[in-house]
């Protein structure tokens, strides 16, 4: 629930800080630090948090309250410091799949967290990092490199705060605190449609492209000229071709129906996919009474014609709104269709032990009513450890069955508070007979008008057209490498504008023996020092030298020793009109610590990604390593659906076709001996000679 002001400030020791929700980290507000990330979030938290009286884990936790200018309720913005010497889980994931696996290991990661609405006046729990379900969850190292892990507005389950208004505060606080480069895997979806696609066609970016993310790396080999290109062919389908196109087929008038009505619409002429989808969706985000307005003027119009009823008698004569969204699926059909990274019998049992926890509760006559979704989660929780997994499956478990028990989900309109109930099917034959509608979902119809319904009508072009264009294998692999491209990032350019400071962009440069023996990666990225405008060479290499000792973990010893191009000046030396502000220098320098496991952010395992698709490193998905050769491949890519165990002995095509080969030539020496009567094979016989053509298939 949400927290109004009083109540929030009454919950602090101290009289708290507050800040505007829409205005906080913006241009002349209490953020404005001029330093590198590793030290404005320093800033940050002395000036615009308190510290909580409790850790999370161990780790220490500060808390920023946000007002809602217009609604008058606070928001807490919870920052949590992880010391990743003393962490679980020291590497970094998001690093590896985002092609920052060459990163060294950095000291400290900072977790910005917006919890869930019913956490609001809640104390941070343990297992805090594994949950999804958070309004905002964002991840930046102290280097100032970063991920996006979670953002869940209105249409992710919040009562109070849209989606466009979360990403508006991470984007400002994010561009305040100095970040540098902060990563996204967008596999956001809206009415069962990715919106990296639907985007993508209509506006030539995802969803996250509006705060300046940009293509960072494609699955399964895509590259970013493959993805520029699939925008560029399927948001150029042009709307005549489409209509002709789809002339053969059951969904021509329907198609051709959706496509005139807009184009009627429309004050521009709509040639491509592109323009129409930017018409539907622009009027889909109106508000509804411009909606409504909107809908009666164009029942107006086409009133005249006496076949054709107005839209708003089409919306009359439709199945109820209600009725149609309370629809009950089986959960394994429901876990069908989603990216986990769980197991389909991990997330049926979690689903099971859910069941149980509930039918508990039902059967004991002292209980009234459902369980909160804290409840679920800490009886569960007596059963399954993993946390993360909960929380995924009690985000989907809303009207869905599990065995003979459906699940349902809603708010209490006594306590405001998000309930679960179960309901039990007596009645084996009324189960039965609800069979067909669970496990195959129609496929999307539109409206008996167009317009009555601007996202049904988006739904059915997005199905059809994106999704099941008419034998066109063009557009099946052009809609592949869109879906196949999730990862998206925004870079912060180095900027110089200010007179007081000289900045400069440090970045070490290895021995010969340390590239060839220890650092065998691509180059980490240098780092952010400033200087006063009259600094001397010293005073840069003690800045250089204090910046990688506080970032990362294999620099606790660092010593600058020299400074490229600088060799010949003394300390004493003024860089001023020898080094040009705002660019890089190279350090040399000893004391790393090049046998720690903690050195890169990848892992200490150096192992190698050559997939037949083409990817060369790793992207995310998952993947199998060959017994043989110990190279790494997409397991899609090696005949391995998702829904499939890994076999327990993997053998690549490559290395299979070796086998192959020398198991002829087993073959051969076989049918060779059999014909031969040489002294040997009489006299050693027949194990003496498999024991050695034995020994050539090793």
């Amino acid at each position: 629930m949400s927290i109004p002001i009083l109540e929030a400030c009454r919950k602090r020791r101290r009289r708290p800080k507050l800040y505007g929700f829409h205005n906080f980290a913006d241009q002349g507000s209490p953020i404005n630090p001029s330093g590198p990330f590793r030290d404005n979030i320093r800033v940050f938290l002395r000036e615009c948090a308190e510290v909580e009286d409790y850790n999370i884990d161990g780790m220490p936790a500060w808390c920023t309250l946000l007002v809602h200018e217009s609604r008058n309720f606070v928001v807490p913005l919870y920052t949590i410091e992880e010391r990743v010497k003393h962490s679980l889980h020291p590497f970094c994931d998001q690093c590896r799949s985002t092609g920052w696996s060459h990163h060294f290991v950095s000291k400290r990661k900072y977790h910005l967290i917006i919890p869930v609405d019913d956490g609001w006046n809640k104390p941070l729990d343990d297992g805090v990092f594994d949950l999804q379900t958070h309004l905002l969850h964002g991840l930046i190292h102290c280097n100032g490199f970063g991920h996006l892990l979670c953002i869940n507005g209105i249409e992710g389950g919040s009562r109070f705060l849209c989606g466009r208004d979360i990403m508006d505060l991470w984007d400002r606080i994010c561009t305040n605190l100095g970040t540098r480069k902060i990563s996204v895997e967008d596999v956001s979806k809206k009415r069962s449609m990715d919106l990296r696609l639907l985007h993508g066609v209509a506006y030539g970016h995802p969803w996250f492209g509006r705060w300046g993310y940009k293509f960072l790396l494609g699955s399964f080999g895509v590259s970013e000229n493959n993805y520029d290109r699939a925008i560029d062919f399927l948001s150029s389908i042009e709307l005549d071709k489409i209509i002709q196109d789809f002339g053969n087929t059951n969904r021509y008038r329907e198609i051709k129906q959706i496509i005139q009505y807009y184009r009627g619409l429309s004050e521009t002429q709509l040639i491509t996919i592109r323009d129409l989808l930017r018409v539907m969706l622009t009027l889909k985000s109106r508000a509804p009474a411009q909606k409504k307005s909107l809908m009666v003027a164009t029942g107006a119009s086409s009133s005249t014609s006496s076949t054709r009823p107005s839209p708003r008698t089409a919306v009359q004569n439709k199945q109820p709104l209600k009725d149609r969204s309370v629809k009950y699926k089986k959960f394994t059909t429901v876990i069908a269709n989603m990216d986990s990274r769980w197991p389909e019998r991990r997330l049926e049992y979690a689903a099971q032990v859910i069941v149980n926890a509930l039918n508990e509760r039902k059967e004991n006559k002292f209980s009234h009513g459902g369980m909160s979704r804290q409840e679920v989660r800490d009886a569960a929780r007596l059963h399954i450890g993993d946390t993360g997994l909960l929380d995924y499956v009690l985000k989907s478990m809303n009207n869905v069955i599990v065995g003979n028990h459906i699940v349902h989900r809603a708010v209490n309109p006594s306590t405001r508070v998000l309930e679960y109930t179960i309901h039990e099917h007596a009645n084996r034959v009324l189960l039965n007979e609800m069979e067909p509608e669970i496990v195959a979902e129609p496929p999307p119809v539109p409206a008996l008008l167009p317009g009555a319904d601007v996202y049904w009508d988006v739904v059915f072009l997005y199905t059809n057209i994106l999704l099941g264009y008419p034998e066109s294998s063009s557009v099946e692999l052009a809609t592949r490498a869109v879906l196949d491209s999730k990862h998206f990032v925004k870079e912060w350019p180095f900027k110089d504008d200010d007179d007081q400071f000289l900045r400069f962009i440090c970045r070490l440069m290895p021995t010969s023996r340390e590239l060839k023996n220890e650092l065998t990666r691509e180059f980490p990225p240098g780092e952010l020092v400033v200087v006063p405008p009259y600094a001397t060479v010293g005073e840069l290499k003690e800045a250089a030298q204090s910046a990688m000792r506080d970032t990362y973990c294999i620099m606790g010893q660092f010593v600058v020793t020299d400074i490229k191009d600088l060799e010949k000046m003394e300390d004493e030396e003024v860089l001023f009109g020898t080094v040009e502000s705002g660019s890089e220098v190279w350090v040399r320098g000893i004391g790393m610590d090049l046998d720690s496991d903690l050195k890169y952010e990848g892992g200490p395992d150096n192992w190698t990604v050559r997939c037949q698709c083409g990817a060369r490193d790793d992207d995310g998905e998952r993947m199998v390593e060959c017994d043989i050769c110990e190279v790494w491949q997409h397991t899609l890519c090696s005949g391995i659906e998702d829904a499939d165990a890994v076999p327990p002995l993997f053998v690549c095509p490559g290395c299979s076709a070796c086998l192959c080969s020398q198991e002829m030539n087993l073959v051969l020496s076989l049918s060779v001996l059999m014909r031969c009567s040489c002294l040997q094979w009489l006299i050693m016989g027949w194990s003496s000679c498999t024991k050695t053509v034995g020994e050539l298939l090793l």
